[in-house]
C-alpha cells in the first residue's frame, strides 16, 4: 500500500477574493526552488491515526500552532511519486508570518559527516488562486481545482 500522507487545505477570503495558505518546504534541496514547490501543509498518516487527526497534527507542526475550524473532506490524490495525500479543507486566518515550524536534521553537505538542522517549512504565505496554482507543487493543483468546483455548486 503507498505511503499515505493527510493534509489541510487552509483558506480565507481577503476581500471577497478566495486566497489559500501554502507553506515552503526548508532544508537545502528547496531552497532557491520557488514556482512548483510549495505545498498545503501536510505530513504521513502514523498507525492507528485517523487521516484527519494526522492532518491537524502535521499542521501544527509545521505551522506551530493548532488550526481549528470546520473540516470538509476534499478529496484523495495520487502524487507523481506514489503517495496518496489526503486533503480537508478548513477556513482559517493565519499570520504566515508567525509560523514556527518542527526541526530535522540531516547530513549537509552531503557526505561531509557534517550534521545540520532545518525548519520542516521554512515560510508560509496567503496566494490567490492563479497564484497558488503557480506555487503549489504538481501533484497537489487538483486539490485547488477540487476545492473551487465545491464552492461553486455550493
Amino acid at each position: 500500500m503507498p505511503n499515505r500522507s493527510a493534509g489541510l487545505l487552509i483558506y480565507r477570503r481577503n476581500a471577497g477574493i478566495l486566497e489559500f495558505l501554502l507553506v515552503h518546504p526548508g532544508g537545502p534541496f528547496w531552497a532557491r526552488k520557488d514556482d512548483g514547490a510549495w505545498s498545503i501543509p501536510k505530513g504521513l498518516v502514523g498507525e492507528n491515526e485517523s487521516e484527519l487527526a494526522a492532518a491537524q497534527r502535521e499542521a501544527e507542526e509545521e505551522l506551530g500552532f493548532a488550526i481549528d475550524g470546520h473540516f470538509e473532506p476534499v478529496g484523495s490524490y495520487r502524487q507523481p511519486g506514489g503517495k496518496i495525500v489526503i486533503a480537508w479543507s478548513v477556513e482559517a486566518e493565519v499570520d504566515a508570518d508567525a509560523i514556527r515550524s518542527n526541526m530535522f536534521t540531516m547530513e549537509w553537505p552531503p557526505r561531509s559527516g557534517s550534521m545540520k538542522e532545518f525548519p520542516e517549512v521554512d515560510k508560509a504565505g496567503w496566494f490567490s488562486l492563479p497564484e497558488a496554482g503557480l506555487k503549489i507543487l504538481k501533484g497537489q493543483r487538483a486539490i485547488l481545482d477540487d476545492f473551487v468546483e465545491r464552492q461553486k455548486a455550493g
